[in-house]
């Protein structure tokens, strides 16, 4: 039987429970409703339970999700979605700048550091911490500064530690040949097709056209899934975020936020305004304030004449809502990166915060993250996606977003070590568009075109 996953209303409401309490919705009634009914908690892992619900517990969970929605939220203020709201709340947002000059060769360090940070993470997704830790050692690459190898690691730590099986026929060492699909390409190659189609100045509209013009709905997952089912019942945007979508703080808007930074060089807010139209056609809050971050760190990182990883930072932290429960975040994880010189020790502290209360897919503590390893890292390239990578969570996203951010602090293709970039063959495999088969340098250019390309002048 088909199970579908990210969909299944049975499957949504343990997940939309545990967004209640995080943002803090007393959600208790709907919550005992639920389990009297015989209704479970959220599938720890995968998207979907084993077994569907019966008609009347699925009619049910479509009733509580829209009751849940309705639960005011008393961090509301604090945490909005609105950009101008998250403006006023920003003391430090950065004042417009006339774009700086980025080159192809620089971006092409982003596109490769993405994705070998990305292909680094894929065999060890959704694994716990303690499995990542075991099979590194057991292999001798601890903390992983090459890709993950099955070669010298004991049977039975692969069968209580299995590699993620979509991932390990084409991700680990001695399979790579070429960078596989992976929806943490996919969405920057869709945000390429957004700009050359509608300009820097697209709509939330245009995000969905895209979508529904390239990408596969096999190929969406989490809040994008939702989204995307919401599009097609009829639903508009912003709604299309808000609708049965307990996914909507979840990691996906971060993840499609790189191509607004490497196309606003040296100008952190307009590249968090330009991802806040994209975020909020399957994010809120929280979410969009995850895409925002990084977007602004990317787009400080693109110049030539970029500052120091630390500056990116910063200037990723001031388009972010001050009180809100991201910025705390960061703010923690920086923190804690330069008080420790372990870095196994920083993860195991930010483990202990977040991982009681959050979703291993969730914004907020893979953002924190992410912070952490570029701060405790200096913007090392290998050492920073290492570092993000061995800390579990979502760990080819991360590493992604990771190695775009050090991949242009590190300048050029050059500057990134072989043993990296080499199995990659400047080859990516997608579904999206006509890009199958691409090179890095190829979509280097292209992005470099639309960096370089004016935007219309408003009437």
């Amino acid at each position: 039987m088909l199970r579908l996953t990210w969909v299944q209303p049975e499957d949504l409401v343990g997940h939309e429970l545990r967004q209640a309490r995080l943002d803090g919705r007393d959600a208790s009634a709907v919550a005992a409703r639920w389990r009297a009914a015989g209704g479970g908690e959220a599938p720890p892992r995968a998207g979907a339970s084993d077994r569907p619900a019966s008609p009347a517990l699925r009619a049910l969970a479509e009733e509580l999700l829209d009751e849940l929605a309705r639960l005011p939220s008393p961090m509301a203020d604090a945490e909005p979605t609105d950009l101008d709201r998250i403006r006023a709340l920003c003391p430090d947002w950065p004042a417009s700048r006339p774009a700086a000059s980025v080159s192809p060769f620089r971006l092409e360090a982003a596109w490769l550091g993405r994705a070998v940070g990305c292909l680094l993470g894929k065999p060890v997704e959704k694994l716990p911490l303690s499995g990542i830790r075991r099979l590194g050692r057991a292999a001798g690459n601890w903390p992983p500064t090459a890709y993950f190898t099955a070669r010298g690691v004991p049977r039975e730590l692969l069968t209580g530690y299995p590699w993620n099986r979509r991932s390990a026929p084409t991700s680990l060492a001695e399979n790579i040949d070429g960078m596989p699909e992976d929806d943490d390409l996919n969405y920057p190659l869709l945000g390429l097709k957004l700009l050359q189609r509608h300009g820097r100045d697209f709509a939330t509209a245009d995000v969905a056209r895209v979508w529904l013009d390239e990408l596969p709905a096999g190929r969406t997952f989490t809040a994008e899934r939702v989204a995307y089912r919401n599009l097609l019942t009829g639903i508009e945007p912003p709604d299309t975020a808000r609708h049965r979508n307990p996914f909507r703080e979840w990691i996906g808007a971060l993840i499609r936020a790189d191509v607004h930074g490497w196309t606003n060089p040296g100008d952190p807010g307009a590249a968090a305004e330009q991802a806040h139209r994209d975020a909020t056609l399957s994010h809120t809050a929280g979410g969009v304030h995850a895409a925002m971050f990084a977007a602004a760190v990317i787009a400080t990182a693109a110049p030539v004449d970029a500052p120091d990883v630390h500056a990116c930072l910063r200037a990723g932290l001031a388009v972010v809502p001050p009180g809100s429960r991201l910025a705390g975040a960061v703010r923690h994880a920086v923190r804690l990166a330069g008080a420790h010189a372990d870095f196994d020790t920083v993860v195991d502290e930010l483990h202990a915060v977040h991982s009681p209360a959050h979703h291993w897919v969730h914004a907020v503590p893979n953002t924190a993250l992410i912070a952490a390893a570029l701060t405790h890292a200096d913007g090392d390239f290998t050492g920073s996606v290492s570092r993000v990578v061995s800390g579990g969570w979502d760990t080819d996203s991360n590493g992604a977003t990771v190695g775009s951010v050090a991949g242009l602090l590190a300048g050029t293709p050059a500057a990134l070590p072989a043993h990296w970039t080499a199995p990659l063959k400047n080859r990516l495999a997608t579904s999206v568009g006509d890009f199958d088969g691409t090179g890095f340098d190829t979509l280097a250019h292209l992005t470099h075109r639309e960096a370089t390309r004016p935007c219309p002048s408003p009437p």
